[in-house]
């Protein structure tokens, strides 16, 4: 089955409005090969409603870095579904590493923060990945499936069109350090696996799974070439107009 290629960046605790406003146009001006490509920026709460005028008319989408679980009220600091919405963001990222490692989101969390974004048809990324220690000791495959059997929790099947997994390996998360491309693909595999014994057939191929993790001009090529790998979700090298550009750019390897 041929799955749409998504190039994803998360901006994170980066940039001013103005320097996002500045990078959003580059991209934008830059001679970018979207044909059958979906591209999805992330950037802070400061700077969506600035991305999204720059983006309006463009193929390009916008999205939140996080949202509550709770629909409004005294949750001072916190960010609604429906407020993403009105801002007009399409998707939103859950269960990033930093999120459960910094912030303690636990799996209860996570799986809340699923539904409530599916129910106000968001589109939702959800991240998983393993610790450096978790892959030393040889359990990645059972905090990934523990991860997903979590997060899609009351999930209906006909909410799975909009969703999408992004592995991202903890360990290679802004430290230069990456999976290698079959190392990835196998855990893309273990994934699929999973959503066929938690869904079914179509799930398992219909789901576009991304890699994350340390993803350069210079090997995401190796990633979108592989069968099992749909996308990348890309954090520093989104930072700069000419390197993301390379990305959205990946040349098929002969």
């Amino acid at each position: 089955m041929s799955r749409q290629p998504v190039i994803a960046a998360n901006w994170k605790m980066n940039l001013k409005i103005e320097a996002a406003k500045n990078l959003t146009l580059k991209i934008l001006e830059a001679d970018l090969k979207l044909e059958n490509k979906e591209v999805i920026l992330f950037p802070s709460f400061l700077q969506i409603t600035t991305v999204i005028s720059e983006t309006k008319g463009s193929e390009i989408k916008v999205g939140g870095q996080n949202i509550s679980f709770e629909d409004e009220g005294a949750f001072t600091g916190e960010v609604a579904a429906s407020q993403l919405v009105d801002t007009g963001c399409t998707h939103v990222l859950v269960g990033h590493s930093e999120r459960r490692h910094y912030f303690q989101e636990n799996y209860e969390v996570v799986n809340a923060k699923v539904l409530k974004a599916l129910n106000h048809k968001l589109k939702v990324m959800l991240c998983v990945g393993e610790s450096l220690e978790e892959r030393e000791n040889k359990i990645t495959e059972m905090v990934v499936i523990d991860q997903l059997e979590s997060a899609f929790q009351n999930v209906d099947r006909k909410q799975l069109k909009n969703m999408y997994i992004a592995y991202e390996p903890i360990w290679a998360i802004g430290t230069g350090k990456t999976a290698t491309t079959e190392d990835a693909s196998h855990v893309h595999q273990m994934i699929r696996k999973t959503l066929r014994r938690l869904y079914d057939e179509n799930a398992c191929q219909e789901m576009r799974v991304l890699y994350g993790g340390s993803v350069k001009p210079d090997n995401v090529s190796s990633f979108m070439n592989d069968q099992h790998i749909d996308g990348v979700l890309v954090g520093g090298a989104s930072l700069k107009a000419p390197s993301f550009k390379s990305i959205i750019n990946f040349k098929p390897l002969k």
